[in-house]
């Protein structure tokens, strides 16, 4: 059993690894802010932008593009994070996570000074790949510091700040756009990135011993590659194409081509950048199966819960963006509480408790959808954000804790781009499911019937990928091997 080791208050905190020669020291309250305030440069990025859409194009016009500004990003933090996350195991995560930092500033910058809808839709992939480093450095640091019996509540902190970016987002880009101009969305990136900066020099100390490594340069290359086919078939599929149209297939095709040659790279690789021992470990495979579980359902809840209540209740958007905010805040308070669970009775019972609470808020989300009403919209994304405070937190903490240091990287990076390849397939499938009800009902979004109707079965599809995340769940090891903490010399 896992002895936590808890250093007095204030004391600076060392730790060796014997396995990777690398130890670190860090003061973990400042470090711990640091950690937040980076988190918020992604979650606030992710929400302040759907307001300001109108706005900009107005100001830049490419109407039929503007949807690749999300897309585009959300590609290049996927294919980025399995990168950035063998390349900490290597060098640290301190040099990366600055990596991520600086390129997000970059990208923020040229995005403010964007002249046209094809430049900001190009300089928000320079974004995506500076946040495909900061989201899951902070997590993996914040897995370095603290024990496995702490990590619940330091998880919830930095669950926390998505739950305030949910409302301060949507807020600030409709302040920005209606009396400052579009472009500070992207400006108001520029001091948050100094502070994290700043707080990281000031707090967080790595010490590696640096020693010759063979970079994977082939393997990152097809990883890359193929999963940006991947990735881009099944954003764009059924939408700027048809999916049986030749770009369809080709995307597929070629993608599954080079996947299979990077399977055989890494092999053969002396330091491959995704160790397919990852997915031949039971417990791994499960928790990255549960996350993805996680982003299709996230997905679908944030982008059809607003479009649901403001077009067939006629809510406004500061109305359904807080009924959606229900989701964020349920999740912090029951990650705060799972540490105390998992650590009585286990992992798995935590994630299966958590999955149930998220099946009843699906279902009784999905059962009302015909009549809606605000207050059991806000209520069943609450019942859900508890239950994924239970399971998204717990699982990752569980794979974190069966790998040493030089494995984190590599095991969190994973979790969270299985979270990833979920919203991505969930925005294709949830998409498609919604289409086809427009379709079939002339195409008219004005009509409250029609809405109810797409948005009814997009919710009936997400209960039906939380009943799949249970069996997810339910193969999950019983008794998990927790690996023990570094002591002080």
């Amino acid at each position: 059993m896992l002895v936590p080791h808890r250093p007095a208050k204030g004391q600076r905190v060392s730790s060796t690894v014997t396995r990777a020669d690398i130890g670190f020291r860090s003061e973990r309250g400042p470090i711990l802010i640091a950690l937040m305030v980076t988190t918020g440069l992604v979650a606030i990025d992710s929400t302040i932008l759907a307001t300001a859409v109108p706005s900009i194009v107005k100001d830049l016009g490419g109407f039929s593009e503007f949807p690749w500004l999300f897309s585009i990003y959300l590609l290049a933090q996927a294919v980025s994070v399995p990168v950035y996350a063998k390349l900490s195991d290597v060098v640290g995560r301190k040099p990366i996570i600055f990596i991520g930092i600086g390129l997000f500033l970059v990208g923020s910058i040229l995005c403010g000074f964007a002249w046209s809808m094809p430049a900001l839709i190009a300089f928000r992939a320079v974004q995506g790949l500076g946040a495909g480093a900061v989201q899951p450095m902070a997590i993996t640091i914040a897995g370095d510091i603290y024990t496995v019996a702490e990590r619940a509540k330091t998880q919830a902190y930095l669950a926390s700040v998505w739950a305030v970016s949910s409302v301060v987002g949507p807020t600030l880009g409709g302040v920005f756009s209606q009396y400052l101009t579009w472009r500070w969305i992207f400006f108001v990136n520029v001091p948050l990135c100094i502070l994290a900066v700043w707080l990281l020099l000031r707090s967080f100390h790595e010490k590696i011993e640096h020693r010759a490594h063979k970079v994977d340069y082939l393997g990152a290359t097809l990883l890359t590659v193929s999963l940006s086919l991947l990735i881009l078939g099944v954003l764009e599929g059924g939408r700027a194409w048809a999916w049986n149209s030749p770009q369809s297939i080709g995307a597929f095709v070629a993608g599954g081509l080079l996947l299979v040659a990077f399977v055989f790279a890494e092999k053969r690789a002396a330091e491959p950048v995704l160790p397919l021992w990852v997915f031949s470990r039971r417990l791994l495979l499960t928790t990255a199966l549960v996350s993805v579980g996680v982003g299709a359902i996230l997905i679908g809840l944030t982008s059809y819960v607003p479009t649901y209540l403001e077009l067939a209740l006629g809510t406004t958007p500061i109305v359904a963006g807080l009924a959606l905010a229900s989701l964020t805040i349920g999740w912090p308070i029951s990650a705060a509480q799972s540490g105390r669970l998992y650590l009585r009775i286990g992992f798995r019972s935590t994630v299966l408790i958590g999955m149930t609470l998220v099946v009843a808020g699906a279902a009784v989300l999905a059962a009302s959808s015909r009549t809606p009403m605000l207050a059991v919209v806000a209520g069943s994304c609450f019942v859900i954000g508890l239950g994924l405070g239970l399971v998204a937190s717990p699982s990752l903490i569980a794979a974190q804790a069966s790998v040493p240091w030089n494995e984190r990287g590599v095991v969190t990076g994973t979790n969270l781009f299985s979270r990833s390849i979920g919203s991505a397939v969930g925005v294709a499938i949830f998409g498609a499911v919604a289409n086809a009800i427009f379709a079939a009902s002339g195409g008219s979004e004005k009509n409250p019937a029609t809405v109810i109707a797409a948005s009814s079965s997009v919710f009936i599809s997400v209960g039906v990928v939380t009943l799949a995340t249970v069996v997810a769940a339910l193969t999950m090891p019983r008794k998990t091997v927790e690996l023990a903490e570094p002591q002080q010399p």
